[in-house]
């Protein structure tokens, strides 16, 4: 290995995690985000780097390539428009937050955000997510998505209308935000709707994603109400659910019977729930890790 390369090497190790986070708020998958920044590796590896002035840069905008691609494949392949995909959650302890978890959710992407992200055009996503949350200026936006810089500004602007009404910040005090999940729990385990229409916001949404076998089980539910009847329907589940961080936020993983039922993020603002995503796709649900929830450090 030459003294160029191992530089190479040692800067793309030095960024490697910042590069998953990228390809993972890109693509919304865990295995495509890794195969998104190993790919980007291997061209990397065969470019000419000693013109290369900023490394940093230079890496994460390889790398968006690279998922923008993917992106466009997995458009290409979609024989019908998708409604609704839960992108893949990060499971956090809330008591200790595993760091590379944190170094992927530093900018707070919740699960309300990521799943907002995944309607956006490839071109509007790589627009928002390189300028919103990595500042990455428009002028080197532009040349991956062949637009002007204007152009590329108007995209990220647009997605961040979308992500500004769909997906809005939740609370940044986690304490308050488990209080409200658990109350949310409690009057969902009591069968209580007057209690849970309490703590809903009248305009929340429930997205659920029970995968391709559970495909009619799929569904958007919007309303106060409309929520609460669900929630109510499910009040034997409420039992198992556990505590945990999904994707930064305050959320419940349910396990019963030793197996995972599903995966709910709670989106809470100003005292009340906004949104409410869940992923009960078995086959995903299967891959997941939940070892962090572990009491043992």
């Amino acid at each position: 290995m030459t003294d160029q390369s191992a530089w190479v090497t040692e800067r793309f190790e030095e960024h490697r995690t910042r590069l998953r986070a990228v390809a993972y708020r890109m693509l919304g998958s865990h295995s495509e985000a890794e195969d998104a920044v190993q790919e980007a590796w291997l061209r990397i590896s065969r470019a000419d780097t000693s013109v290369v002035e900023n490394m940093a840069a230079w890496l994460t905008t390889v790398v968006a390539r690279v998922c923008l691609n993917m992106l466009r494949s997995r458009e290409s392949r979609r024989e019908e428009p998708l409604d609704l995909h839960m992108p893949d959650p990060i499971i956090s302890n809330e008591s200790r937050v595993d760091p590379e978890h944190e170094a992927l959710l530093a900018d707070s992407v919740g699960l309300a955000l990521m799943v907002v992200l995944d309607t956006l055009p490839p071109a509007e996503r790589l627009a928002f997510v390189l300028h919103d949350m990595f500042a990455v200026p428009f002028e080197d936006i532009a040349p991956m998505i062949d637009r002007s810089p204007a152009a590329a500004r108007q995209l990220a602007s647009r997605a961040r209308r979308r992500v500004q009404g769909q997906a809005p910040a939740p609370d940044p005090d986690l304490s308050r935000q488990r209080e409200v999940v658990d109350a949310f729990l409690a009057a969902a385990r009591n069968g209580d709707f007057d209690a849970l229409v309490a703590v809903l916001d009248p305009d929340v949404v429930l997205r659920a994603d029970g995968g391709a076998t559970r495909a009619r089980y799929t569904v958007a539910i919007h309303g106060g109400r409309a929520v609460a009847g669900q929630a109510v329907l499910a009040q034997r589940l409420a039992p198992f659910a556990r505590p945990a961080l999904v994707n930064g936020t305050a959320g419940v993983v349910t396990v019963a019977a030793g197996r995972v039922v599903s995966v709910m993020g709670f989106t809470v603002k100003h005292g009340k729930i906004v949104a409410i995503d869940v992923l009960y796709d078995p086959e995903r649900l299967a891959d997941l890790d939940l070892t962090v929830l572990d009491d043992a450090p």
